[in-house]
């Protein structure tokens, strides 16, 4: 049976409901308004909480027992402990224990280690997942195998929807390396430090009910607080809440390849010599091997010139520590560590700010961080000709990534994306993507090993590299000498069932992913 469906302002097709629900097509970048009020939880009562202020019970079972775990709930988690993530998983086996079917998972991100869901989306513990899908939940999704419609979103786009109410969150299942009784949590102490909880801050709001299970129960008060107590229904104690070698790694690598660092030169110069980078600039980095070179050349100019950034945004890692420390930043606003240097930076450095995303990136809200945003370093697995960018699926159409922060980047002043021409002899500049995730009108630079392509929109940008010797091209140019390498590959084949919808930062679907043909 076909799905009925509408065109959006992005010419895609999506659905008029997903899991039942109606949605709103994409009208366009800042085009829809919205109306009403914000989502609000039930109003509690001091009345049925301990005088003393201790919410301890004795395990998370008690926890979700009392919160009135049930059937179809929505269930919230959050990916600080990353690939160390010990509770998001336990709390799905208590409730397979009890019997309970049709959850919906809603975590800010997943990773490898919540691979043993895949068992109860098969057996009916979890109905879907609305977040990232990696690897083998990713293939998951595409084979058509979850009951549900998976939905994802932007860490903005995520705490815009918890805001909005377009996702109730009964219960919020929140790690947190330290805590007190009460129920004040933070990201540093004990052994399971993470260093930031940016990602919980809008769960810990909104939820009906919020549980904080910690493995370092402090005297109180917690501080400095990033969950406070007073939105806290349960404290949990237990042995680990996440593996530390496996929360951050010891060393963040910067990338050894050649034809990598060679990109990463390209951009530096790009942003020096065009005059995007300059005293007092903002700037935003992600964590892969070709972003941290970058920012180490960007410190070397910094350094060189005597200029400082005004603060950089993070997922922080040590690199942007080492700016700060040896003066060429002013300030970090943290919303994820992404090593231990950052961590210990967290605890140790006053100017090393934890700004949860929930401040940073909801566009339902009286201004965003990113739009005064000078520089932004993004990926992608796919960019058209458009300049449209894609980074949930790769040209084969397998749902393999979650967005992360990325679209919510798109709206800073400078937006760069250094990207290999190919990969294992795919190209990546493609006629049209696979799954819009970004319109082309928000990505401003193309930069590969093998020539640096503009936005046409960005005629001031063309101008200021003019005569600067950078080799620039046109798209269209990269595309084809992509091609006469690796050949033009096949499109994937779909089925006409759709097995994910993407959300825009502004909660409209811009596009959805199909099951992948057998």
């Amino acid at each position: 049976m076909s799905i009925p469906t509408v065109i959006n302002a992005a010419g895609r097709a999506i659905p008029l409901e997903v899991n039942g629900k109606p949605v709103i097509p994409f009208m366009g970048v800042g085009k829809y308004r919205p109306a009403g009020k914000k989502h609000g939880p039930p109003v509690p009562t001091c009345s049925d909480y301990p005088d003393d202020g201790n919410k301890v019970v004795a395990s998370l079972e008690e926890a979700l027992r009392r919160c009135g775990l049930g059937d179809g709930m929505t269930i919230s988690t959050h990916h600080h402990l990353r690939d160390g993530d010990l509770i998001s998983n336990h709390v799905f086996d208590i409730a397979s224990g009890l019997g309970v079917k049709d959850l919906v998972w809603f975590p800010s991100a997943s990773f490898p280690c919540n691979d043993p869901l895949i068992r109860y989306l098969e057996d009916g513990t979890i109905n879907r997942i609305e977040g990232s899908m990696n690897g083998p939940l990713g293939r998951f999704v595409s084979e058509g195998r979850m009951k549900g419609t998976a939905v994802l979103r932007s860490h903005g786009g995520r705490v815009q929807a918890i805001q909005d109410g377009e996702v109730k969150i009964d219960i919020a299942v929140l790690a947190a390396p330290s805590a007190d009784c009460f129920g004040n949590a933070k990201g540093t102490g004990g052994n399971s430090a993470c260093g930031v909880l940016g990602y919980a801050k809008a769960d810990s709001m909104y939820a009906d009910k919020v549980i904080i299970v910690t493995d370092n129960l402090i005297d109180l008060p917690c501080y400095p607080i990033e969950i406070e107590g007073n939105y806290v229904d349960y404290v949990v104690v237990v042995d680990k809440i996440g593996i530390p070698e496996k929360i951050v790694s010891g060393t963040t690598q910067i990338t050894r390849s050649p034809d990598r660092l060679l990109i990463a030169g390209l951009t530096a110069a790009f942003l020096e010599k065009s005059g995007i980078l300059r005293d007092g600039v903002t700037m935003q980095a992600g964590a892969g091997g070709t972003s941290l070179a970058i920012a180490v050349f960007l410190h070397e100019i910094l350094k060189t010139k005597g200029w400082k950034s005004k603060f950089g945004f993070g997922g922080s890692t040590k690199y942007m520590v080492e700016m700060l420390e040896q003066g060429q930043m002013g300030y970090i606003l943290d919303a994820q560590a992404f090593d231990l240097d950052s961590v210990a930076s967290v605890a140790r450095n006053p100017n090393h700010i934890p700004y949860p995303v929930f401040n940073a990136y909801n566009y339902h809200s009286k201004g965003n961080l990113t739009s005064m945003m000078d520089i932004m370093i993004l990926g992608a697995t796919e960019v058209d000709l458009n300049f449209n960018g894609n980074v949930v699926t790769h040209s084969d159409g397998w749902l393999l990534h979650g967005i992360g922060g990325w679209q919510n980047c798109l709206h800073a002043r400078n937006v760069i994306l250094p990207l290999p021409l190919f990969r294992d002899r795919i190209p990546v500049i493609v006629d049209e993507v696979t799954t819009l995730c970004g319109p082309g009108e928000l990505i401003d630079v193309i930069i590969t090993e093998r020539g640096i392509a503009i936005n046409p929109l960005r005629h001031d940008l063309i101008e200021s590299v003019r005569n600067s010797g950078l080799p620039v091209r046109t798209i269209q140019d990269l595309k084809e000498e992509a091609e006469s390498i690796c050949g033009k590959p096949d499109k994937p084949c779909f089925e006409e069932d759709i097995v994910a919808a993407i959300k825009w930062v502004d909660g409209t679907v811009i596009d959805v992913v199909r099951k992948i043909k057998a």
